[in-house]
């Protein structure tokens, strides 16, 4: 089935609903954690294997984000797909892939985002919360969840430019 994997009615359309295992295996570390959450925190699927793809982001992998077995991309059992630039920003990763963008991002403090719940932001078209990480571990993103100095965010976004995404924060 073709689609993003990101989606989560796609996800329910490709019989995840059914499932006992989610293995997200794309080319992208921020793909397969969105998947990894999406499985486990919102379809409920019981077992979530995922791809680590860029070493450097291994840290990640684990049931905060959903995912009960980690597999290094670069190892034996998977073949790697490499190809993805990304670059660091406030600590966490930023990546690109296949036209869809993830970002992290930090809301420092002096954000016009600090206090501001995410329904109330002004995000670019295109672009969602994937997950707001806070203390450490990470959480659904609902509209009244209310954004505090130092939040880690995890946006996708198919058009926005990292100088957008940025701005909305600013």
């Amino acid at each position: 089935m073709r689609g993003d994997a990101c989606d989560p009615e796609l996800l329910e359309h490709a019989g995840v609903l059914a499932c006992d295992l989610v293995v997200a295996a794309t080319g992208g570390d921020e793909d397969d954690l969105v998947i990894s959450l999406l499985a486990k925190r919102r379809i409920g699927v019981a077992r979530v294997a995922a791809r680590v793809n860029e070493a450097e982001n291994a840290w990640l992998f684990d049931q905060r984000w959903g995912v009960d077995v980690a597999v290094r991309g670069d190892s034996a059992d998977l073949p790697h797909r490499g190809g993805y630039g990304g670059h660091g920003h406030g600590g966490a990763p930023a990546a690109e892939q296949g036209g869809r963008r993830g970002h992290g991002d930090r809301d420092h403090r002096g954000s016009r985002a600090a206090g501001r719940g995410l329904g109330e932001l002004a995000l670019p078209a295109g672009t969602v919360v994937a997950t707001v990480v806070r203390d450490g571990r990470p959480t659904v993103p609902r509209p009244e969840v209310r954004l505090l100095p130092g939040d880690e965010l995890l946006l996708v976004s198919h058009a926005a430019t990292e100088q957008e995404i940025h701005a909305a924060f600013q």
